[in-house]
C-alpha cells in the first residue's frame, strides 16, 4: 500500500459544492457516533497494541485517540464560536506538538474515550438544534486565509472520524508491521 493510501485510508475530505440534508444527516450521524465506534474497536486493546502504527513514523493507535478528543474540543469550541460571534477567527494549534505530550502518549485512553462521548453527545445536540441560518455562518481560519461554513465543517470532521477510525482499524489490521 503507498504512503498516501496508509496516510489517507478513506482520501482526503471533498466537500460537495452542494450539501443536501441527506448529507448533511449522514455527517450529523457520523459525528453522533463515532465515540462508540472508537470504543468497539479500542476495547480490551492491550498497552502493546495501543503502540501499533498504522503506517511508517505515524501516530500510534493511543496517539490517534488522544488526537480526537484534542481535535473534537477545537472542533466544538470553533463551532460555538461561529454560532455566537461574526465570523470569529479561529485558533489553530500544532497537533503534532499535542500527540508529544504526556497525555497524548498516555496509556490508558480511557479519559479520552470520556471525553469523546461527552463531547459528541453536546456537539450532536447542538447539531440537531442548528437550522439554516445557522448552518451558514463562518469561522476564519488564519492558516488557510479561509472563511468556512458550519455547514461545510460538519463535513470535514464527518471525514475526520472516518480518517482516523481507519487508521485504528488499519493499524490492528496488520499488526504492527510498521
Amino acid at each position: 500500500m503507498e504512503l498516501e493510501q496508509l496516510k489517507y485510508p478513506v482520501g482526503q475530505f471533498n466537500c460537495p459544492e452542494v450539501i443536501t440534508d441527506d448529507i448533511l444527516h449522514s455527517w450529523i450521524s457520523e459525528i453522533q457516533h463515532f465515540p462508540e465506534y472508537v470504543v468497539a474497536v479500542t476495547n480490551e486493546l492491550s498497552k502493546e497494541k495501543l503502540q501499533w502504527r498504522y503506517r511508517p513514523y505515524g501516530w500510534n493507535i493511543k496517539q490517534v485517540v488522544h488526537h480526537c478528543a484534542d481535535s473534537h474540543m477545537n472542533a466544538f469550541i470553533r463551532f460555538k464560536l461561529a454560532l455566537t460571534e461574526e465570523n470569529p477567527t479561529i485558533k489553530p494549534y500544532a497537533e503534532d506538538l499535542w500527540a508529544e505530550l504526556i497525555d497524548g502518549t498516555d496509556d490508558d485512553i480511557s479519559y479520552s474515550l470520556l471525553i469523546l462521548k461527552g463531547l459528541h453527545h453536546r456537539w450532536h445536540l447542538v447539531l440537531l438544534n442548528m437550522d439554516e441560518k445557522d448552518w451558514e455562518k463562518t469561522y476564519y481560519h488564519p492558516e488557510s486565509k479561509q472563511s468556512f461554513t458550519l455547514k461545510s465543517v460538519v463535513g470535514l470532521y464527518a471525514w475526520h472520524c472516518r480518517h482516523h477510525l481507519a487508521h485504528i482499524k488499519h493499524a490492528l489490521l496488520h499488526e504492527n508491521k510498521f
